[in-house]
């Protein structure tokens, strides 16, 4: 049955344009179907149709006043055809609709951005604009690291919202300050396999990229003819700041190294640092005592576990099952 097909954000990030027919195709049996509506205002987002986005999702607001999304798909819409106000006003009511929802506050704040940008200097009421943060990236065959450095962030003062060529994030500092980051990227990512951490000394975000290339830079328009292959042998490219690659690594190193862990976290972190340090035979010592007894035993002794097997111990307090 017709009711019965299902078009998914992934399925949509994976081909706009495929998506955007079949939609089409979907939609000239139940041209009122508010979730087909609001997949294919989804695909003219992708493709920049902005215009057409924008009639989708007010038509998906008449037809379903208490759908969210549709308030989401017309403020994104409205934003990249810098209607900054009616975003605004679209990303108020969507929020209100589901305030669980934290993409809507961070839209919010973008477009309070804009319009702090846009009313600076009038005689107009001003919005003010939000401080951006300082950032750092690198990058691997298969990922863009974003790191932020902020120390001592709240757990819950991170909300990031990942897009195929955007990247928005909301900061709680730990002085109880804002900070937003807004990028439109150079080359796609895969938002679902994107994801963020934070530490005591900063936040990072791990972007997947669509495509295994090297980015030239972070932000900006890529162009197909530019792409360049990943070199592995090659340093990763660095951020806006002149600041040598072989220092930012150093520097990342070195405030991991100062992370205060505790318990097993710590323990995990003195033998990999043991590993790490560790001669050939102090490796092997490691490996092979570790393999041999389960996960009960773990020696740097070379010349003992060498010769021999390394039978199972268990603690005194646990009982070995066997199976």
């Amino acid at each position: 049955m017709a009711t019965e097909l299902r078009f998914p954000d992934s399925l949509i990030d994976e081909d706009p344009q495929k998506a955007l027919e079949a939609l089409n195709e979907a939609l000239q049996g139940d041209a009122d179907n508010t979730e087909w509506l609001c997949q294919r205002a989804y695909a003219y987002i992708l493709l920049k149709n902005y215009s057409s986005a924008v009639n989708d999702a007010k038509k998906v607001q008449q037809l379903n006043p208490g759908l969210s999304l549709g308030f989401m798909r017309t403020g994104i819409a409205e934003y990249h055809l810098s209607h900054y106000e009616s975003a605004h006003a679209a990303f108020t009511q969507g929020q209100q609709l589901n305030a669980s929802d934290q993409s809507f506050e961070i839209w919010i704040k973008r477009c309070e951005e804009m319009l702090g940008e846009k009313h600076n200097g009038s005689d107009d009421t001003q919005i003010p604009a939000v401080p951006h943060v300082k950032h750092d990236w690198y990058q691997t065959e298969s990922h863009v690291i974003l790191s932020v450095m902020a120390r001592n962030v709240p757990k819950d003062g991170v909300c990031v919202s990942f897009m195929e060529k955007e990247l928005s994030a909301s900061i709680r500092l730990a002085s109880g300050e804002n900070r937003n980051l807004n990028l439109h990227l150079l080359h796609p990512i895969v938002p679902q396999q994107s994801n963020f951490r934070i530490l005591s000394t900063k936040v990072e975000m791990k972007m997947k990229k669509r495509d295994a290339i090297r980015w030239e830079k972070l932000e900006g328009e890529g162009q197909e003819s530019n792409i360049k292959h990943f070199n592995p042998n090659q340093c990763p490219t660095s951020s806006q700041r002149s600041q040598k690659w072989d220092k930012m690594v150093v520097d990342i190193k070195e405030e991991e190294k100062n992370e205060k862990l505790e318990g097993d976290a710590a323990l995990n972190q003195l033998f990999q640092q043991i590993y790490a340090d560790g001669s050939d035979e102090i490796r092997r010592a490691m490996n092979k005592s570790f393999t041999e007894s389960n996960g009960t035993v773990l020696s740097t002794n070379w010349k003992d576990v060498g010769k021999r097997k390394v039978e199972v111990s268990p603690p005194d307090d646990v009982e070995l099952r066997k199976n």
